[in-house]
């Protein structure tokens, strides 16, 4: 009785393990024909538009999910998945089986990196092994558009910057200035210093009369009581100076030589 229960046993594990034969094989031979399409290698944009990654299955694959990688191996981030929260990333055909592609608003700096599209095998353990993965779209960042803050720290430097010119032409003129006024000749004597008149030839031209050459001399002495009202002194000499030669001039005329001199009366 034992050999025939041992008999029907190993018929039994044996039809178990034909049939896990089959499934396992039809398993295989439905996801051979699967395939995964990335097609962008790489993508430039700019800082706060919206990114659009393509990624396309055909073919009948293994239940498991399709998920976005930025980054491969161990340090990668999932940036879109069925389950969850993303609040920037949406799906570009919503519920679609075949078109997994996703477009990603707002894009920062920080968001430049390499994505892989990821079709994913429920295991027997139910954890999600790698089945299918894209060959990667590399993404770049060019003419990262102002920030509010980038704007404002612009407005600072131009007005420094404006400022400490103003500051140096000013800084510059009035170094000019003072430069100008030291080069400038000094006042008028003080009181009591002597302060010689320039010559002055006094001969008329040959219509004008030796007296009238005298008068005119004359009015120009300074008189001694006006000198006294003033609080100062006068002093006045005439010198004749050598005869002229005579062509040009009439008979009788003379120059003179005046000189004066003013001291403080004590």
């Amino acid at each position: 009785m034992a050999r025939f229960v041992a008999a029907g046993a190993r018929l039994l594990l044996g039809q178990l393990g034909l049939c896990w034969l089959r499934l396992c094989g039809a398993g295989a031979q439905g996801t051979q024909d699967f395939e995964l399409h990335q097609p962008q290698g790489k993508e430039w944009v700019t800082a706060g538009q919206t990114l659009t990654l393509t990624c396309t299955t055909s073919g009948r694959g293994p239940a498991g999910p399709v998920k976005w990688l930025k980054g491969w191996g161990s340090g990668n981030e999932t940036v879109y998945e069925q389950t969850g929260s993303f609040p920037r990333v949406t799906r570009a055909v919503a519920g679609s089986d075949t078109d997994f592609s996703i477009h990603l608003r707002d894009v920062q700096p920080e968001d430049a990196g390499t994505y892989y599209c990821v079709k994913f095998n429920k295991s027997l353990t139910g954890a999600d092994e790698v089945f299918r993965r894209g060959k990667g779209t590399e993404v770049s960042l060019q003419g990262s558009s102002l920030v509010p803050g980038m704007v404002a720290a612009a407005v600072v430097l131009c007005f420094l910057l404006l400022l400490g010119l103003l500051v140096a032409l000013c800084m510059y003129r009035r170094k000019r200035r003072g430069k100008a006024e030291s080069q400038r000749p000094a006042g008028p004597a003080a009181t009591g210093s002597s302060s010689p008149t320039p010559l002055q030839c006094c001969a008329g031209t040959p219509s004008t009369p030796s007296s009238a050459v005298r008068d005119a001399e004359t009015s120009r002495l300074p008189s001694q009581q006006r000198g006294e009202e003033d609080g100062d002194i006068h002093y006045a000499d005439l010198q004749p100076l050598p005869a002229a030669p005579r062509h040009g001039r009439s008979a009788g005329a003379a120059c003179s030589e005046y000189a004066s001199v003013r001291v403080a009366a004590k």
